[in-house]
């Protein structure tokens, strides 16, 4: 289920759907997390596939807060994501792309 902004992405944590969204302050949480100088570094640090599963747990949280959910790092760690790792992979790459995308109209 995505929402009407474009940016948005649902992803399903321990069996509740939640919406994710790559707000500005979340991008600087990231940015900050991640220990990266800037937007561009971040993008092209998962672009260039140079990623870890750590990067991955601290896309999904900024993208979490973005949506206004309650749900942390620490959370996120122990929760159980249907479809699993790659589902959340997949999920971070469609937040990234969607929250890069001009609008059309």
């Amino acid at each position: 289920m995505t929402n009407p902004w474009r940016g948005d992405v649902s992803l399903t944590i321990n069996g509740a759907p939640h919406v994710m969204r790559l707000t500005l302050g979340a991008l600087a949480s990231l940015e900050a997390e991640l220990d990266e100088p800037s937007l561009l570094a971040l993008v092209e640090r998962f672009e260039s596939t140079r990623f870890s599963s750590r990067d991955v747990l601290a896309l999904i949280a900024a993208g979490l807060a973005g949506g206004g959910s309650g749900l942390t790092l620490a959370d996120l760690a122990e929760a159980e994501i249907e479809g699993g790792p790659m589902a959340a992979a997949r999920a971070g790459a469609e937040l990234l792309a969607r929250s890069f995308v001009l609008p059309t109209s």
